[in-house]
């Protein structure tokens, strides 16, 4: 059984900019991460949430949009981000028979807070198709999984199959959920100190792997690997409004392509981009004041974009175990076993 790492214990890996310390979404800091994985009889699958920031998400909005890359899928709550450019809960992944559930959940957390005067919340959960591995008819998630993956909330991201990963695959491999995050300098906005932008993938989807300009065989349309999905949340600290993260979100989707994805027909391909900087406290601000970077300075947000959602995906195949449920066997990627072609490979 071939070790499990990260790919940069794989190979040298070619980027501008250098990760965070922890080489995760939780490298901006406030955000958190938690699992929830269900393994049991049909059940391959789970729920993952991802913490905004350290305060209370409802009450403190933070700015937010979403970018459709294809809208083949389920993003519940899209619509209001779209119209507000406001993020005002957890993000939740799943899968796509237990989005209704997953929202349920994370209502039942955030209702804790409300006040009186608070009357409406919308909530945001992704996911992907996982049926194969996962039993999707079956229901399996519900939403005392999600309280156990909120109460799992934390700064060290577990990747591969955990999660809402657990009954993914990608590129005909084993996928999952990966990670990567990366330091903007100050010099490189003009500004005195750095910003950090980090992401998170659910990755569930076919094309050609190409590693960082390495491709693998391709293979007669008849064998090519199956449709998907891919979820992509990027944080950042960076001061940007909601119509610059639409901007930041389309380079998820461009950092998803380079990883060999071609957006097929049935592949809901969405990138969820916030901003922990500029919150307001909805109790007692009626006039909002925020700064934010320049338009021209939004370039190295748009490359460590690109460039953390290429590694994650990465992350999310190395990372994932070989996993077998319900007659279907998904096979971990190894890296061994295509050192031919892939020669930077250690």
């Amino acid at each position: 059984m071939v070790e499990r790492k990260r790919i940069r214990e794989w190979m040298e890996v070619p980027s501008r900019f250098s990760p965070g310390g922890k080489n995760a979404i939780t490298d901006v800091k406030g955000v958190a991460v938690g699992h929830c994985t269900i393994r049991e009889g049909t059940a391959c699958t789970g729920v993952t949430v991802i913490r905004p920031h350290a305060g209370d998400p409802y009450r403190f909005p933070s700015p937010c949009a979403v970018y459709a890359g294809n809208g083949y899928g389920k993003l519940a709550g899209a619509m209001q981000i779209e119209e507000l450019g406001a993020l005002e809960s957890l993000i939740g992944l799943t899968n796509t028979f237990s989005v209704a559930q997953v929202i349920q959940g994370i209502l039942e957390h955030q209702v804790k807070s409300m006040t009186d005067k608070d009357w409406s919340m919308n909530v945001l959960v992704g996911e992907t198709n996982d049926a194969g591995l996962n039993d999707l008819r079956a229901f399996h998630v519900r939403p005392e999984h999600v309280a156990r993956a909120i109460s799992a909330l934390g700064e060290n991201v577990e990747e591969g199959a955990v999660g809402a990963g657990a009954g993914t695959r990608c590129f005909g491999f084993k996928g999952g959920i990966g990670t990567a995050s990366r330091v903007i300098p100050g010099s490189a906005v003009g500004e005195r100190g750095a910003y950090t932008v980090g992401v998170l993938v659910q990755t569930n989807f076919g094309g050609n792997l190409n590693i960082y300009g390495h491709s693998l065989p391709l293979k007669p349309v008849e064998e090519r690997p199956m449709p998907g999905s891919c979820m992509v949340i990027v944080a950042t600290d960076a001061p940007v409004d909601a119509r610059q993260l639409k901007r930041v979100a389309k380079r998820g989707i461009a950092g998803l392509i380079e990883t060999g994805s071609y957006l097929s027909h049935a592949s809901g391909d969405f990138a969820v981009a916030f901003s922990n900087r500029n919150l307001f406290d909805r109790h007692d601000e009626h006039v909002k004041k925020i700064n934010c970077l320049d338009d021209a300075q939004l370039d190295p947000l748009f490359e460590a974009t690109a460039e953390s959602v290429r590694e994650a995906v990465y992350n999310s195949l190395t990372m994932a175990v070989t996993t077998s449920c319900n007659g279907v066997v998904a096979t971990a990627f190894d890296p061994t076993e295509f050192g031919r072609f892939l020669p930077t490979f250690r």
